[in-house]
């Protein structure tokens, strides 16, 4: 399978990442690692969590992703070298999310949670403007040298304030932001496209897109209100209900009629086909889900089928 370069960290991952908000939540710890092992044993390997991940949900309090990928990983510690294991800090702080001490701590309760002695990839969840970048980059670095992670991505950044990180990384000898991960997907491309989609670019940042099926709107379950009762997230695509959404799904259903594909593998497709764009985060509760999904590197679209779905999808 193709591989593909995070940033320039020396990482290679598979086109596609596993999104681990759903462990611990809709998806119960043996379904979890069930899903896991169908994950790797297809090839693939790059694993996104958090340390939030599942804070919403009645009677969680965060970490519960973490610790079910942990559980996972002691059944069978080879596991471990088999995968890129990515996990974030930072979101749902007041202040000072990723000031210095905040992230040890949250390094070092990750790495227990996780069941394991490193991070490939930790990822600062949220801007955090209370805190100078230069004390951030700077605890990386120490947490770098210690072994603890090998890379840091960024999310939620906007593009001023990720160009501010490079430079600063630059002039100090710090590490990099080696990844972004920002909300993009065909009903919210103005989220990226543009000036962060171009820092991305000129950096040689990896992009790691997060709710890359617009909450699963763009697999062309939900096409009407009757539609939204479907699942826990329907009430989330009620707002792409419109003559856009619908003019998206078209070009979805013709794009994957054309390609004998379903309208999810196209819609990741156009994302993995897209030249900023490194891995689109996905997430799934059942094997059939899952199957799906990493059918999508599969599909290769043709020029006429990205033009009309760029054409259906284009911002403004």
């Amino acid at each position: 399978m193709e591989k593909r370069k995070l940033g320039k960290s020396g990482i290679e991952i598979a086109p596609i990442a596993f999104g681990g908000n759903v462990f611990g939540w809709t998806a119960d710890e043996a379904t979890s690692h069930r899903l896991l092992d169908a994950f790797v044993d297809a090839g693939f390997s790059f694993v996104d969590t958090a340390d939030v991940y599942s804070r919403w949900a009645p009677g969680n309090k965060g970490g519960e992703s973490e610790t079910v990928i942990g559980s996972w990983l002691k059944k069978d510690k080879s596991k471990r070298d088999r995968i890129v294991l990515a996990t974030k800090c930072g979101m749902g702080l007041p202040s000072r999310a990723l000031s210095r001490s905040h992230i040890v701590e949250s390094v070092d309760a990750s790495l227990k949670r996780l069941n394991t002695d490193r991070i490939d990839l930790f990822q600062s969840h949220k801007d955090d403007k209370d805190t100078p970048q230069e004390e951030t980059l700077s605890t990386y670095a120490e947490l770098i040298k210690a072994g603890k992670i090998r890379a840091i991505g960024a999310s939620n950044f906007e593009a001023p304030r990720l160009a501010e990180a490079a430079r600063i990384a630059g002039e100090k000898g710090l590490p990099r932001y080696e990844s972004l991960q920002p909300h993009y997907n065909l009903m919210e491309r103005g989220l990226f496209e543009g000036a962060l989609e171009n820092e991305c670019l000129k950096e040689g940042i990896g992009v790691i897109p997060y709710y890359s099926l617009a909450s699963g709107f763009l697999s062309g379950k939900y096409r009407s209100d009757a539609d939204l009762a479907k699942s826990k997230r329907g009430a989330g695509v009620k707002k792409y209900l419109n003559d856009k959404g619908f003019a998206v799904l078209k070009a979805l259903d013709g794009a994957a009629k054309k390609h004998n594909a379903s309208n999810t593998q196209v819609a990741l497709a156009w994302l993995m086909q897209r030249k900023s764009i490194t891995a689109p985060i996905v997430s799934a509760t059942s094997l059939a889900q899952l199957e799906d999904l990493i059918a999508a590197p599969r599909v290769e679209l043709d020029a006429e089928s990205v033009a009309a779905i760029d054409k259906a999808s284009a911002p403004g």
